[in-house]
C-alpha cells in the first residue's frame, strides 16, 4: 500500500487550478480549501500568490490566521509570491498580516509593477544538486533580511528568492506558471513519504 499525502490549496485568491494541475501530475491527492476546518485533513499546504493586503483581508474574514499557525507547526507550507509574503515575519506595509512562519522579511512588489513582470532562468539548489528552471516573476517580493535559520536555496541577482526554514519553503515567484514541479516535491517530500510507508508496510 503506498501513503498518499492530501495537500490543501488555500483558493481565497491566486492561481489556485495551475497548483492543483501540477499536484495532479505528481499523482498527489488535493483539497480546495476554502474554510479553515478543512486544513484538519491536510498533510500540506500551499499559499498561492495574489494580492497581500486582500489576502490578509480574507483570511481575516474566514478565520484562517490562527489555524494556519497551528498547522505550520507539524505540517508543511508552500508558499509563492505573496504567499511568501504572508508566510513572512514582517512586512512592509501596515495593512499585511503576515503569519510568522519563516524568518524573513519582506519588501512587497519589489521587483516592480505588473508591466515590469519577466521570466528568467535561475539555478536552484536542492537536494545536493543544483538544476536550472524557468522564473516568472509578477510584482515579486523581494527578502530584505533573513533569519540565521533559514537556508537559501536560490538567488536572483544575488538576492534570495527561494528559502526554507524547517518543512517551510517560500518562494518571490510562480512556478506553477511554468510547470515546475522541484518546489512541490521538496516541500511535501513526495517520494520520502511513499518510501518510508512502503517500508512501513514491508516491516
Amino acid at each position: 500500500m503506498v501513503f498518499k499525502m492530501n495537500i490543501g490549496i488555500l483558493a481565497l485568491q491566486g492561481d489556485v487550478e495551475k497548483h492543483a494541475i501540477i499536484l495532479s501530475d505528481l499523482k498527489m491527492d488535493y483539497t480546495i480549501v476554502r474554510y479553515s476546518e478543512e486544513l484538519n485533513d491536510l498533510d500540506g499546504l500551499i499559499i498561492p500568490g495574489g494580492e497581500s493586503t486582500t489576502l490578509t483581508n480574507l483570511m481575516n474574514k474566514n478565520h484562517f490566521h490562527k489555524p494556519i499557525k497551528e498547522f505550520a507547526k507539524n505540517k508543511p507550507i508552500l508558499g509563492t509570491c505573496a504567499g511568501m509574503i504572508m508566510m513572512s515575519k514582517n512586512v512592509n506595509h501596515p495593512l499585511v498580516e503576515p503569519l510568522g512562519i519563516i524568518d524573513l522579511e519582506v519588501d512587497r512588489n519589489a521587483y516592480g509593477r505588473q508591466v515590469h513582470s519577466f521570466v528568467d532562468e535561475l539555478p536552484v539548489r536542492l537536494n545536493g544538486h543544483t538544476e536550472k528552471i524557468k522564473a516568472t516573476f509578477i510584482r515579486a517580493p523581494k527578502i530584505t533580511k533573513i533569519g540565521k535559520n533559514v537556508e537559501i536555496l536560490a538567488e536572483y541577482n544575488n538576492e534570495p528568492c527561494v528559502v526554507k526554514q524547517g518543512q517551510h519553503i517560500a518562494l518571490s515567484f510562480h512556478p506553477e506558471l511554468n510547470n515546475i514541479t522541484i518546489f512541490h516535491k521538496a516541500a511535501f517530500c513526495i517520494n520520502d513519504s511513499i518510501n518510508q510507508q512502503e517500508s512501513s508496510h514491508a516491516a
